[in-house]
């Protein structure tokens, strides 16, 4: 599904920086910008930084006159607005939108554009009657405003999302659990070290290492954590230094 942005009359480049990153990051790529304040505006400092790598984005973003020239291709039109309006579209949450969007049986062949107006005025009536919905991200009632790149990261999230979402990307790959050999010569080690102080009478064990191997069992160690407490376990088994008080001197 062909899925494009357009911002109409932005007056701040940083705001057009941080659209296009908003974009990158939830995997989109067509941005449309309408009469723009500054018409170099993809190529200004502040909208290069703000993008903060996604410059990719930008050049591969138009800059049109008109509203007619960005919908060129688009079947489905979101506006956005904070306020409903007593005519227009209706007025409608984003995810709810959404999963009804999705469920049309021509959705495949639907190209869907999100319309942000400017940072002062936001839409105009004339532009949000075009749309066939008016999204309104559910805000705090008493300061829903948002910045202009902060509401599309809210709207491209909640359609990433809608079309299926990118899985969590674990930043360590899995731990390996510690195999039944590896547990039972973990408990062997462990047995040693707290026969050498005291805590257990080998003439007298009763269930001590049974009720260990079974909170082990139970905690699904991982290699890691077996050589962890081996570890410990050879340092119980090493001999300690006497206090100072304890050693004696010669006059």
């Amino acid at each position: 599904m062909q899925t494009r942005f357009i911002l109409i009359n932005t007056s701040h480049a940083g705001n057009v920086g941080a659209a296009a990153r908003a974009m990158k990051t939830m995997g989109f790529d067509d941005l449309v910008l309408v009469a723009p304040r500054w018409a170099n505006v993809l190529n200004r400092e502040e909208t290069i930084q703000r993008a903060s790598g996604a410059t990719d984005v930008l050049k591969k973003a138009r800059i049109v006159a008109t509203l007619d020239e960005a919908l060129d291709g688009m079947t489905h039109l979101c506006a956005t607005a904070m306020t409903p309006r007593d005519f227009g579209p209706p007025t409608v949450a984003p995810r709810a939108h959404f999963d009804a969007l999705l469920k049309a049986p021509d959705a495949s062949q639907t190209g869907v554009a999100f319309l942000f107006g400017s940072e002062r005025f936001g839409m105009a009536n004339e532009d949000v009657y075009r749309c066939h919905a008016a999204l309104s991200i559910p805000s705090n009632p008493k300061f829903g405003s948002l910045n202009l790149a902060a509401a599309l990261q809210v709207i491209a999230y909640d359609w990433r999302e809608a079309l299926g979402g990118y899985p969590v990307q674990a930043a360590t790959s899995p731990a390996q659990l510690a195999d039944a050999a590896q547990v039972a010569g973990m408990l062997t080690h462990l047995e040693q070290a707290l026969t050498s102080i005291g805590f257990l009478d080998p003439q007298s064990p009763k269930k001590l290492m049974p009720r260990l191997n079974q909170l082990f069992n139970r905690a699904s160690v991982t290699q890691e954590e077996i050589h962890i407490l081996r570890g410990m376990a050879k340092m119980m088994m090493k001999p300690q230094p006497l206090p100072k008080s304890e050693v004696c001197t010669k006059e």
